[in-house]
């Protein structure tokens, strides 16, 4: 049975000055998720948000808020998230020297632990993980800014990873973050997508989000 992709958009690409509203409008669209790109201008060079901000957004809306902790020291940011709100906590293997201890404590802290692999990083660094993660999310561009364009390569990451998780039984939700827009949706649904991350796809000048949201899902099953 094919899949029914989900769709979190990212706030990265939003009006902050008009943040809650269009968070808002991404639930009334059919959001399945709001992604919130936490980076800390070390890791990567951009500075976004934190707690605060994200307790805001857990103010404005009911749908699963998902942190991509795009920073050097991801111990740090655990705890404080999961107290503003967050339901899902994505540690990148690069940074996170003790994945597993920190695996083990965002779950015991009640919230679902999930991993996060550059371009650029082996698929066996999963290797070890895999089993006790409720999500992986495989990078389609480099870290750091929104509206980058989509690496055709990481299709056949997303498609090795589908094939990983299907071997060993896991139900943890597969991912993608990048470059995904109408034009790219399908194919990242074809190879074996659950979810995909999508900022400037959703949140832009051309469109409404509903509308923006609706075209998503149309590209998705080759609309």
């Amino acid at each position: 049975m094919a899949r029914a992709l989900q769709i979190a958009p990212s706030i990265l690409s939003a009006d902050f000055g008009r943040l809650g509203e269009q968070v808002r409008d991404a639930e009334a669209a059919g959001a399945d998720a709001i992604s919130l790109d936490v980076m800390d201008g070390h890791y990567v060079p951009p500075i976004t948000f934190g707690a605060d901000v994200i307790a805001a957004v857990r103010r404005s809306t009911s749908l699963p808020l998902e942190a991509h902790l795009m920073v050097s020291n991801p111990e740090a940011h655990i705890e404080p998230l999961v107290a503003a709100g967050v339901d899902t906590i994505l540690l990148h293997v690069e940074t996170a020297i003790h994945l597993h201890k920190l695996v083990q404590e965002i779950r015991a802290l009640g919230a679902r632990p999930g991993v996060t692999l550059n371009p650029a990083t082996p698929l066996s660094t999963l290797d070890a993980i895999l089993p006790l993660v409720d999500q992986v999310q495989i990078m389609s561009v480099n870290p750091g800014w929104g509206g980058q364009a989509f690496i055709e390569s990481a299709l056949e990451r997303i498609a090795s990873t589908r094939e990983r998780l299907d071997t060993i039984g896991s139900q943890a939700v597969l991912e993608v973050d990048g470059g995904v827009n109408a034009s790219t949706i399908s194919a990242v649904a074809a190879a074996g997508a659950d979810l995909v991350v999508a900022g400037s796809a959703v949140f832009n000048d051309r469109e409404s989000v509903e509308e923006a949201m609706a075209r998503l899902r149309s590209a998705a099953v080759g609309g």
